[in-house]
Parts: structure tokens; sequence; C-alpha cells
């Protein structure tokens, strides 16, 4: 792991993901899973959890490091992500603690308009060579 390496990744996500999420995680809030509430909302149509975010993060994190344990993470959400629209995930590492064995990665989200809608930082603990 190098200061510098940047890794990205697209997704889209569908209804039936913020669905599935929702039943996994319990929460079911309307703004997640119901088009005709969500749509009289400030957003205008269904939002994904952060946690979905999140864990979408943590997942593009294990592909390139598979053997990263994270420590810390900081996360906020300035804008929505909806379905039905491909996000584009990056990954940068902004700092490297060879004496710790940790890193620092800057983890943002953004829309094809380059809005962001999910940005944070997390510290993972890793392995030699990774």
């Amino acid at each position: 792991m190098n200061v510098g390496q940047q890794f990205t990744t697209t997704r889209t996500f569908t209804q039936d993901d913020f669905n599935r999420f929702a039943a996994l995680s319990g929460d079911d809030n309307p703004i997640h899973v119901d088009p005709g509430f969500s749509a009289r909302t400030k957003f205008g149509r269904t939002v994904a959890h952060g946690m979905l975010l999140y864990g979408t993060i943590c997942g593009a994190v294990s592909a390139h490091f598979p053997n990263a344990q994270q420590l810390e993470q900081e996360l906020r959400f300035p804008s929505p992500t909806y379905t039905n629209e491909e996000i584009t995930i990056q990954l940068m590492v902004k700092d490297v603690n060879d004496a710790e064995g940790t890193a620092r990665i800057e983890a943002t989200i953004t829309r094809p308009s380059g809005q962001v809608t999910c940005e944070g930082t997390m510290v993972v603990r890793v392995g030699r060579g990774e």
C-alpha cells in the first residue's frame, strides 16, 4: 500500500437493493423503500441507506486490500444517492504508518454529475505486502 494509490469502481443500485438492505438491517424508513412517499419529500425519490453506502466502501477496500482490518471510520452524506444512477466509488491512500502497520484511506462516492453523496476517511491495519 502506497500513499497516492487510487482505486475506482462503479455501482448502480436498484430499488430492490434498497428493499433487500431494509429487510436485512431492519431500517425500513419510507425514504428508502417507498417510492410514493419519497416522491413527496425534498429528495423526490428513494435514497440509499447510509450504511448501505458504508458497506459498499468497505467492500471496495476489501477488494483491493483483502487482509485489511478497519480500525476507524468517519463518514458524511452531503447529498443523496438514488436508484438507477451509476455512482463512482473512489478510494485514495492518504497516509501510511509503517511503524504501526496502518493506513488512512479517503473514500468518496459521487453521482454522474460529480456531486459527492458520501465522503470520509478510514484507518485500516494492513498486512505485509499490501
